[in-house]
């Protein structure tokens, strides 16, 4: 019987792309640092969950691009961007501390530390705050990544921008933001195409957070409130959003927060997001009614973290690029 040539297309290139692009040293590193982060779960006595990868509902948030899916029988469908909503579920539901290590997904993020499909560690803590889980998560880190155990900073993001970008972002505004941009010799885009916190996201990413964690691990907490996400606010003058991020190196390895447990106001959130959403010309993302109800029946008192575990494995490989720590990145997939 002749072999027919299978049909020519851009996602099978041939050749050795049939190999992983991580070695096997890699790979097994990544199943000892899994057994490592199991057991420091287990000997704080936490559940691991497992939780759908597919859901009716998305990510509201205006930062992430969520993968849809068209089903013959069941209409719009969600891959995960994160296991959020669900575990807050559980959470309402009496399963108290839960961790889970699961793959999600999110568009438009691929390159060195980017893949659409990579590995989450998601948990959290009833009882705790923002600080009090900023200091677990330093040692999951340091358990995983010895060189990590160092001295860690805490700064708050008045005093990043402060030290670095020259100006308080709480009483700043659109200018500030394109001097500093300026200053540095960035290519700058037009005035009018960002609010402020597009403008602050702006200088965060390209200037705050690569200098943010040389050496050591630095956190990054009290976010202004229009950037709370899915953080409670702390009343204050300015207001903040009890929510940290942590670098190493320069990126971010996790996000934080000291859950919003106020059903009405997540509601609120989501529907801002979505009318941001349809202003900016993109798709609106099905709110989650499950988890509004979830939270309204009664969410404890909690603090929860995402931490990016490839992330977490190229900083214990020693490694610049997150494919030489996945076997088959999204091009081998």
């Amino acid at each position: 019987m002749k072999i027919q040539n299978p049909p020519q297309s851009p996602f099978f290139k041939g050749g050795d792309y049939w190999r992983p692009t991580a070695s096997l040293a890699n790979l097994k590193l990544r199943a000892a640092l899994l057994e490592k982060l199991r057991a420091f779960f287990e000997a704080r006595g936490m559940l691991e969950v497992d939780t759908p990868v597919l859901s009716y509902a998305g990510a509201t948030d205006r930062h992430l691009a969520s993968f849809q899916l068209e089903h013959p029988h069941s209409g719009r469908l969600y891959l995960q961007t994160s296991p959020e909503f669900p575990m807050k579920r559980l959470l309402a539901a009496g399963a108290g501390d839960i961790y889970q290590v699961c793959k999600v997904f999110r568009g438009d993020e691929s390159g060195r530390l980017h893949n659409p499909e990579f590995t989450l560690v998601e948990w959290y803590r009833l009882g705790f705050d923002a600080h009090r889980l900023m200091q677990e998560v330093a040692e999951l880190i340091g358990t995983l990544v010895p060189a990590a155990h160092r001295p860690v900073e805490y700064l708050t993001y008045r005093d990043a921008f402060q030290q670095i970008a020259g100006f308080d972002p709480f009483t700043t505004d659109k200018s500030a933001c394109l001097r500093s941009l300026q200053a540095a010799g960035r290519t700058l885009l037009a005035d009018d195409m960002l609010d402020l916190d597009g403008w602050l996201d702006l200088v965060a990413g390209d200037l705050v957070y690569p200098q943010l964690g040389r050496n050591r691990l630095t956190f990054i907490y009290d976010y202004p409130a229009s950037q709370a996400a899915l953080a409670r606010v702390r009343p204050g003058n300015p207001p903040v959003a009890e929510r940290f991020e942590a670098f190493f190196d320069g990126f971010e390895l996790a996000n934080g927060f000291h859950e919003l447990t106020d059903a009405n106001e997540q509601r609120r959130r989501f529907v801002a997001d979505n009318a941001w959403r349809r202003a900016q010309g993109l798709p609106e993302v099905r709110m989650d009614e499950n988890l509004l109800s979830a939270l309204a029946h009664g969410l404890p008192d909690c603090a929860g973290v995402a931490l990016g575990f490839d992330r977490v494995l190229m900083l214990a490989a020693g490694v610049a690029s997150i494919k030489e720590i996945i076997a088959f990145p999204f091009d081998r997939a």
